[in-house]
């Protein structure tokens, strides 16, 4: 059922690289609550994903940017607003990958240069993306910018290694520039942590689908859903959330309140 939360609202959408996607079910929701957008990704990321089949589903054009060049965000903002006729109203930024993760790398023997790629396309970008809509004034007043995170920014998860850092200083990005872009011109600013997630991504990180059972067990309501997500994060992006800024908003069932479960702790004496 379709609410028309973002009818006349224009926007960005980053990272959607398969249906398995949560950029990809947050398009798909928004075209359904009335949105127009643009759809980006890094130029390698869109050859590997199906990005094309979900511009067709939505009526969207693709602008590849890689998230980390400031010159291509600019071209990305500006090739934005003329195809949409104007500043946007929301951007998403689902952006995230670790070289030390992908290539099997101990947190114990992380290569550097690759722990600095981590941090510049999970977080940084982040910055670069907000830092270049404000000078190019390209989001509306009351606009809304959400990035995707993770609670193994808060505690520590094995595996998830130096991510774990790039999407702290996301979240501390999203407190520093909510601020800054709310005084500014009323621009919210915030990021969504969710539950473990079997997206391309996410199933990349080692032991991922114990994990993902034990998130499920101890989560009152269980692990939400990528489809879920695309729901939440519409209503963030909707005028139903316009005093809601600087915020790490947690989507994981209660995951991030709970202590531990009478499931985890029947778990335990078997």
């Amino acid at each position: 059922m379709a609410y028309n939360l973002l009818k006349g609202k224009k926007g960005i959408i980053s990272g959607a690289l398969d249906e398995k996607s949560i950029a990809w079910k947050i398009a798909l929701k928004a075209k359904e609550e009335g949105a127009t957008f643009t759809l980006t990704n890094a130029p390698i990321a869109m050859r590997m994903g199906q990005i094309n089949k979900l511009a067709e589903q939505c009526g969207a054009e693709i602008i590849p940017a890689d998230a980390t060049s400031v010159e291509d965000i600019e071209k990305l903002y500006t090739r934005s607003m003329e195809v949409l006729g104007g500043k946007v109203d929301f951007v998403l930024h689902s952006i995230g990958m670790s070289p030390n993760v992908r290539k099997g790398r101990s947190y114990g023997d992380l290569n550097y240069e690759w722990f600095l790629k981590s941090i510049d396309i999970s977080a940084l970008s982040f910055h670069k993306m907000l830092q270049v809509a404000e000078k190019l004034d390209a989001i509306n007043e009351w606009g809304s910018v959400v990035g995707l995170s993770y609670i193994a920014s808060q505690r520590t998860f094995p595996d998830y290694s130096d991510m774990a850092q790039a999407k702290a200083v996301l979240e501390s990005i999203a407190r520093s520039y909510g601020y800054r872009y709310g005084k500014l011109k009323k621009v919210r600013v915030n990021t969504v942590s969710q539950s473990p997630t079997k997206t391309t991504a996410g199933t990349g990180v080692g032991g991922f689908d114990a994990f993902f059972d034990y998130a499920d067990k101890m989560s009152p309501l269980g692990n939400a859903t990528a489809e879920e997500c695309a729901d939440y994060v519409i209503t963030l992006f909707s005028d139903f959330t316009r005093k809601v800024t600087m915020q790490n908003l947690y989507h994981d069932g209660g995951f991030s309140s709970s202590g531990i479960s009478e499931e985890i702790v029947e778990k335990m004496k078997q």
